[in-house]
């Protein structure tokens, strides 16, 4: 393998971030990412100057255990992060997903090799991308990429798409079909040669997140960098699929903040009051006033949601960790309420943006706002994980106890 990690070193002068102390930041970085993000939005400028702020803010390490050197936050803490960097700019916490769970697999598995190798790379500030998924395939989960051996190593050729994150990381993980017919996990610098990510990603929205493909020719790979997919483990399977869902709607959650921050601004700085309103002002229109208390209250119920599911995950990472006898239980609690969550929260979040243009008349849709930039966000992302289908296998399960989706762990 020709990259080289260092371990992290221990003495005092390095100390890194306690939790508490990558936390207490946490509002500081927001508000530097909220400041440029409707010229971003408007300009379709990748933010690469603020991913490289991250990587020395502790948040990209917060989930590292502290048995590895890290501040050891909870998954709730790592939710509350994705949910105010996306309520500041929502491409920046979808863009970490890959990576947010790179970080949980160490969690949930500290001892193995590959945690106590790279959770030192995340110490440094090194980021995580890939792409699983492929497109042109007759299902979603068809994988044509191959690994095969050449002498004591191997090469990796294919296509991949959804990279997202990808273009603003230092390691990359893709899914392959070795030799021998069975899927593989291959991590490989970004910058090593024959790997070109490309920025197409061409959807309404989340369009700075680079979600779209990358170009696998005749990669080198050496042995340490191939491992099997973690489908092995059913447990750790479940609870993935489960948090990489939960990263998505804490994407969704931060957005609903963002129209009320909005829905806020918007009337109390630019608004005139309707020309049939009994109010001087926007801010004193009683029909206004029920729009943003709307907003508010959907929002509230949203990060209470979030937050619930959160800690039912982080429950079920602890029985992970320690081999407890109700992991079963944990992990179904966890997965039912994540797809409840998921439910309520897409269409609150739906209306919530939608709402937002009834605190102005016309001039509310100017596009120097950006408003629409929350619908079209929140419809992205919501496709990833159709609300209809949750809705279904959540009812399956209260009237016939069927569970088939919760247990392959399938990331619905």
């Amino acid at each position: 393998m020709n990259t080289t990690v260092k371990a992290p070193r221990t003495d005092a002068a390095s100390a890194l971030p306690t939790r508490e102390a990558i936390l207490a930041g946490l509002p500081k970085i927001a508000a530097e990412i909220a400041e440029g993000a409707v010229e971003r939005e408007l300009g379709r400028a990748h933010p690469f100057e603020i991913f490289q702020r991250l990587r020395s803010t502790g948040l990209t390490w917060l989930r590292v255990p502290k048995s590895l050197g890290g501040p050891g936050g909870s998954l709730a803490d790592s939710i509350e992060v994705i949910c105010t960097l996306a309520a500041a700019d929502s491409n920046v916490a979808h863009a970490l997903r890959t990576h947010f769970g790179f970080l949980k697999s160490i969690a949930i598995d500290p001892q193995s090799e590959t945690s106590r190798r790279h959770a030192a790379a995340a110490l440094e500030g090194k980021l995580f991308g890939g792409a699983y998924m492929e497109i042109g395939t007759p299902r979603p989960n068809t994988i044509r990429t191959t690994l095969v051996r050449k002498g004591d190593r191997y090469i990796l050729s294919g296509r991949k798409y959804y990279a997202t994150g990808t273009i603003y990381a230092d390691y990359a993980f893709f899914i392959a079909v070795g030799e021998d017919g069975r899927p593989v996990s291959v991590l490989v610098p970004v910058d090593r040669k024959g790997v070109r990510i490309l920025d197409d990603w061409d959807g309404i929205g989340q369009t700075m997140t680079g979600s779209g493909g990358v170009d696998l020719d005749d990669v080198e790979v050496f042995p340490d960098e191939v491992a099997p997919r973690q489908a092995d483990d059913p447990f750790r399977r479940r609870h993935s699929a489960t948090r990489a869902q939960l990263h998505l709607a804490a994407c969704v959650g931060g957005i609903a903040r963002a129209v009320l921050a909005d829905a806020v601004s918007y009337t109390v700085v630019h608004a005139r009051s309707a020309k049939h309103s009994a109010s001087e002002t926007a801010r004193g229109d009683a029909f206004v006033q029920q729009t943003v208390g709307d907003i508010a209250a959907a929002s509230h119920v949203i990060d209470a949601a979030i937050a619930d599911t959160a800690r039912l995950l982080d429950a079920s990472a602890e029985a992970i960790v320690a081999g407890a006898p109700d992991i079963d239980d944990r992990l179904m609690r966890s997965a039912l309420g994540n797809a409840k969550t998921h439910i309520i929260v897409g269409r609150l979040a739906l209306q919530a943006a939608e709402r937002l243009f009834d605190t102005g008349g016309g001039s509310a849709t100017s596009r120097k706002f950006a408003h629409d930039r929350h619908w079209r966000n929140i419809r992205t992302i919501l496709n990833h994980n159709p609300l209809a289908l949750k809705a279904r296998v959540v009812g399956d399960y209260h009237l016939n106890g069927t569970r088939t989706d919760f247990d392959e762990g399938r990331v619905f």
